[in-house]
């Protein structure tokens, strides 16, 4: 049984850089075939897939954010964080890490991921941007 649990500041301003980690037990972020994906859920919205990194240590990232993001992993600490720079209030989210062994790019561009998408979630972390 694997545990995901996301870690970063809490409140920002816009312009800043919002960094996220996510540090996984009970399981290796190099596993064969998982895909470590950060989700954000903005009151009133859905979910959001916004990129994901693969076992292999590859990247995948939702267009829609205009290449803001960035993911990233660090072996050592079984662990992988997500940068978005340039925040706005509209990033003002809950965010999520998530993974599981299907990577369902095309429909997670158009749609909202559903949550039985992924095996294991991290319990999600609030990030306001605000003036």
């Amino acid at each position: 049984q694997m545990q995901l649990q996301e870690s970063g500041p809490g409140l920002l301003k816009p312009s800043q850089t919002l960094s996220l980690s996510c540090s996984v037990s009970g399981g290796s972020i190099t596993t064969n075939y998982y895909y470590w994906s950060w989700i954000r859920q903005t009151p009133g919205k859905g979910l959001e897939w916004m990129g994901a990194i693969a076992y292999t240590g590859n990247t995948h990232y939702n267009p829609s954010l205009r290449s803001r993001a960035s993911i990233s992993r660090d072996t050592s600490k079984n662990q992988f964080t997500l940068q978005l720079t340039s925040v706005t209030p509209e990033d003002t989210a809950v965010y999520y890490c998530a993974t599981g062994l299907t990577l369902l790019l095309r429909l997670w561009v158009l749609q909202a991921p559903r949550r039985d998408d992924f095996k294991f979630w991290g319990q999600g972390t609030q990030v306001t941007v605000s003036s």
